[in-house]
């Protein structure tokens, strides 16, 4: 199939197929070939991040110009396979960066960077195109942050609350429900808000990625989301700019339907490994720890563009990979300067049992005060988190001599932080298929009056086991 490469609309082809057609314009030819990166013989200097494009055999291959060399050459990221490239063989101006067509029709679809298909079905019908390098939204649009966006889970509204038009990080390895915990974010947004979410797998494994799919449509909630994939064996270019794809797609969703848009990342870290490699490609000096010089400006490119409008909110999570557990890892301090929020996943409460896995001593908000809260939330939340924090401290000398051993006031505190603890947990709507226990979604008020009861005494005789995977406890 053959896409005219009109001016102003970028890169549009169906599955890379474009072959060659008279809209070109020629701009040079390839000089050399070093994996990813192709050094282009140019007759004038294209801009930076001009997507530049090759045809063979009706294959194309796409180009984005990353450094200028000198006043003829310039040094540029294939956005493909690098199979069949040669040196001496043409290649065409597309007069504009990397486009994505943008349509409302986009949502229950999976797409690649380049906005085409990967679900089997037709191309986006439209003639609107958006640069994925655009500027974030003017100050004088953005609109502050106006509140809590609850998600019905108890231990994120209580202890570390999603900011409406926020970010937050969720640091988690495998196996800890991170997943789980963001299928059901999406659930929460399309049923509790009435929005939409899209997802942007930074190199996902391919069996990851249709496992969220298939999941996302036996919950019902695949017709209100995107997914936008750069998969893990896809060139380091892919995988850099998949995010700014989904971002623009965010962004077009937020513009054209005015709604809760909920933006999601997995993995956030990928996308600064993605740039690492780039970086090492080009041949920058590295710098500390090995990440590219330009590491803090490549994540503000993406965080700084995640802002509500007058015209509608967009909400991220991004899932983040701590190297090492090293919370002082360059990437990670960079990537925690943008974030509002910190979900940390524990293994060691998962292993207990108690999901969400949610810990609930690390994990918190910057805007975790009075002000924003208000009172009564925040005297509850700190209630809750210091008969916790208590419980961990007396952990060794309860396993050492037994709980007997502890004052009457350490063993009342013990007891209704385990109740605390059991009550935290919550049977997820899009699990309920495998668990058969229904899903809950708990409103914050309720998670406010039940806690403030544990904290009163008023469940001090119920049995641990009665608090364990409920909703409310007047159900």
């Amino acid at each position: 199939m053959k896409i005219p490469f009109e001016k102003g609309y970028g890169v549009a082809g169906v599955n890379g197929m474009a072959g060659s057609n008279p809209g070109k314009i020629p701009i040079g030819t390839i000089a050399e070939v070093h994996g990813p990166v192709v050094v282009i013989a140019c007759d004038r200097l294209p801009p930076l991040h001009q997507a530049l494009c090759a045809a063979l055999d009706h294959e194309q291959y796409t180009f984005e110009v990353h450094q200028h060399l000198d006043e003829r050459h310039v040094r540029a990221i294939t956005l493909h396979r690098t199979t069949g490239l040669q040196r001496g063989m043409p290649v065409y101006d597309t007069q504009a960066p990397l486009h994505v067509p943008v349509t409302e029709a986009c949502l229950g679809r999976l797409l690649n960077v380049f906005g085409e298909p990967l679900d089997g079905r037709q191309p986006l019908a439209t003639g609107e195109y958006r640069n994925i390098h655009a500027l974030p939204a003017a100050l004088s649009e953005a609109v502050g942050i106006t509140g809590i966006l609850e998600t019905g889970i108890k231990v994120i509204d209580l202890l570390c609350p999603f900011v409406r038009g926020g970010k937050t990080g969720l640091f988690g390895g495998a196996g800890v429900g991170k997943t789980v915990l963001i299928m059901e974010f999406m659930h929460a947004v399309i049923s509790l808000h009435q929005g939409v979410s899209v997802f942007a797998g930074v190199g996902e494994r391919i069996r990851e990625g249709h496992e969220l799919w298939k999941e996302l449509q036996a919950a019902g909630v695949m017709e209100k989301s995107l997914l936008v994939f750069g998969q893990m064996d896809e060139s380091p270019g892919v995988r850099f700019r998949v995010g700014l794809t989904a971002l623009t797609y965010s962004e077009y969703l937020r513009d054209a339907l005015h709604k809760e848009v909920l933006f999601l990342v997995d993995n956030i870290f990928r996308f600064v490994q993605a740039g690492s490699e780039i970086s090492s490609l080009l041949g920058r000096m590295p710098a500390t720890v090995g990440y590219q010089p330009t590491l803090n400006t490549e994540v503000a490119e993406i965080e700084e563009r995640i802002v509500s409008t007058q015209k509608g909110a967009v909400t991220s999570v991004q899932a983040v990979y701590v190297p090492a557990d090293d919370m002082t890892d360059p990437a990670v301090s960079a990537i925690l300067s943008h974030l509002d929020t910190t979900v940390i996943l524990s293994r060691a409460i998962a292993a207990q049992g108690l999901y969400p896995a949610v810990d609930p001593l690390r994990s918190g908000s910057k805007l975790m005060d009075r002000h924003f809260l208000g009172d009564r939330h925040y005297t509850i939340a700190e209630g809750v988190r210091e008969h916790l924090a208590r419980y961990a401290e007396l952990q060794d000398v309860i396993a050492m001599l037994g709980l007997e051993e502890l004052s009457p006031e350490d063993r009342r505190i013990v007891h209704r932080a385990r109740r605390l603890q059991r009550y935290l947990t919550q049977p997820f709507h899009v699990t309920a298929h495998y668990t058969g226990i229904k899903g809950v979604s708990v409103p914050l008020e309720k998670t406010l009056q039940d806690c403030e009861g544990f904290l009163a005494g008023k469940y001090d005789d119920l049995a641990e086991e009665a608090c364990y995977m409920r909703g409310t406890m007047e159900s």
